[in-house]
């Protein structure tokens, strides 16, 4: 969401801008499908289209496309090939391809990016559409997958890319931690939901990276977590007695992901209590506990990043 907030300032302030996107990649490319880069004057730039010369190039580009005197242009599409023999060759080596298109953005397409922006912000779906005529936002519409693409030749192009947040975490516990993290998977586009049983905590009140914060009884928090195989869970609530309470509500749902933080011996006592409590093996191995990725962290900052790099594992091996 930051992207297109950057992008609607540029806009609002009637400032000209080139939205580069990358319609289709093949193989190695750097630049993945959907990749999308904003280039506005005196140099405010935002996202990437895969970086190296190739951006560099295309860069200077769009920026020569918005000197002053130059009418708009229509839409134009650019065939990236990273092989030093193409002949379409990018100045990259790495043998992958990639098809990016070049839109001209003024004030009056700040319509459809408030509508887009409207969209995100509410966890809402909608549909990016691209063509060689224009950029539209088709609101409350969705897609079989994350992209539909069809190039019939050089001057005629449909794609569409499905808009809003494919998976949430929920961060149960609103501390150094839970902060850390939401700043975290904010920047890696999950919609971040922090939830607390304490009223007024400081951390709670500091975290504007979250989308929403809630605080709730922990009694009842199943009501507020559904099940769903694009809903990830954390667990890193106050302390042991509040993680057995969470943990003992939340075990009979079916989540993507259920970590919870805690040294291997706290781990081991709460699950020997929730056994004798009649909540089975099974169910308790399907949570990663301790959480996240063993790199001997030690500061919230390196807890995030280790529990960050686990769920981004668990996420691209579906």
């Amino acid at each position: 969401m930051d992207f297109w907030s950057n992008t609607y300032r540029l806009l609002k302030a009637h400032k000209k801008a080139v939205l580069l996107y990358v319609l289709n990649s093949e193989g190695s490319s750097p630049g993945r499908q959907g990749f999308k880069m904003i280039v506005g004057p005196e140099g405010a730039m935002a996202g990437s289209i895969g970086g190296g010369i190739m951006e560099h190039k295309l860069v200077e580009l769009s920026r020569s496309l918005l000197q002053n005197g130059k009418p708009p242009f229509t839409p134009f599409i650019k065939h990236q090939v990273h092989r030093a023999e193409a002949p379409d060759k990018s100045g990259m080596i790495c043998s992958g391809e990639q098809t990016i298109a070049f839109y001209y953005l003024r004030f009056k397409d700040i319509t459809w990016l408030e509508q887009l922006i409207t969209c995100l912000q509410e966890n809402k779906r909608g549909v990016l559409q691209l063509t060689e005529k224009e950029m539209i936002f088709l609101c409350d519409q969705s897609l079989s997958g994350q992209f539909n693409y069809t190039l019939q030749t050089q001057e005629s192009w449909v794609c569409k890319e499905q808009i809003g947040f494919k998976n949430t975490v929920y961060i149960v516990g609103g501390g150094h931690v839970g902060l850390a993290l939401s700043r975290i998977m904010r920047n890696l586009d999950f919609y971040v939901m922090v939830i607390d049983n304490r009223d007024g905590l400081n951390t709670m009140v500091e975290n504007d990276h979250a989308h929403e914060s809630q605080v709730v009884d922990y009694n009842k928090i199943e009501n507020y977590i559904p099940d769903g195989e694009d809903r990830y869970v954390v667990l890193v609530s106050f302390g042991y007695r509040t993680d057995k309470v969470v943990l003992k509500r939340l075990i009979h749902k079916n989540f993507k992901y259920l970590g919870m933080m805690g040294s291997e011996e706290k781990v081991a006592t709460l699950y020997k209590e929730l056994q004798e409590e009649g909540i089975t093996k099974d169910q308790l191995a399907k949570v990663h506990s301790p959480i996240g990725v063993q790199i001997k962290s030690k500061t919230p900052d390196e807890i995030a990043v280790s529990i960050a790099a686990e769920i981004i594992g668990v996420k691209n091996l579906r």
